[in-house]
């Protein structure tokens, strides 16, 4: 299914974050979307997971207006926030039943996610005590879990170390490979050179141009990333990951 974002405004309070935004991202593709800070980034991937409200503009994914049509779009769909966090009394093992239910995954759906993430020796481990990386793959997990064709990720590569982020490229060109529409967000440009299949470059809540995926490092400055933060738009508020139903 292919997501379509057009003229999609959203501001807090007096600051405006997306400024009539417009995009695709293809279905059987990795859509990079890349910017400093405050770009308006995060605020784009909880509009279309339905977690947010735009103040103007439509957003579909395939022919599901996500804004009139929130549970239905978001059945579609799976979204790996920022900073995914659980609670931290519940065991990796506890939180996948608890969302394989909710989304009515077959057993052996669990077994493989489980086991694809490298979660196999945490799985009594309680969430509060696992590392930073170890949380994130526990949220790989969470976002393969129902199998659904579109897939949303905003900065996947925190806190894993470098083997975990090829492994993590590796399963997303295999996911597109059979046809999902895969949107990314992320610093860690460089390291997505010749991996994505398209990257467009977000500043001041619009896309101002798109970038040559085989040759990121010549076409974007990571420097560029350290920009200006936006109220309502920072790295510190995301929400809870959510498999959404």
């Amino acid at each position: 299914m292919t997501i379509f974002v057009e003229g999609i405004t959203k501001s807090y309070g007096r600051n405006p974050v997306l400024r009539g935004l417009t995009f695709s991202a293809q279905a059987g593709e990795i859509t990079l979307l890349v910017g400093p800070n405050g770009a308006g980034k995060s605020t784009t991937m909880k509009v279309l997971a339905g977690l947010t409200c735009p103040d103007g503009g439509t957003a579909r994914i395939g022919e599901t207006n996500i804004l009139n049509e929130r549970i239905r779009a978001q059945r579609f769909l799976s979204y790996f926030p920022q900073r995914p966090s659980f609670h931290p009394r519940m065991t990796c093992a506890e939180i996948l039943r608890f969302y394989a239910r909710l989304r009515g995954v077959a057993s052996s759906r669990y077994e493989a996610v489980f086991d694809l993430a490298g979660l196999r020796d945490f799985e009594r481990v309680r969430t509060g005590e696992l590392s930073g990386g170890t949380r994130q793959r526990l949220g790989l997990a969470l976002l393969l879990l129902p199998d659904a064709p579109v897939l949303l990720l905003d900065e996947p590569g925190l806190s894993l170390d470098p083997g975990w982020r090829k492994r993590l490229q590796e399963t997303l060109r295999f996911e597109a490979g059979r046809g999902k529409s895969v949107l990314v967000t992320t610093h860690l440009i460089a390291e997505w050179n010749k991996v994505a299949h398209r990257c467009l470059l977000c500043r001041d809540g619009q896309i101002e141009r798109e970038l040559d995926p085989t040759n990121l490092p010549h076409n974007f400055d990571e420097t560029e990333s350290a920009g200006r933060d936006v109220p309502g738009s920072s790295t510190t508020d995301e929400p809870r990951l959510s498999i959404v139903r």
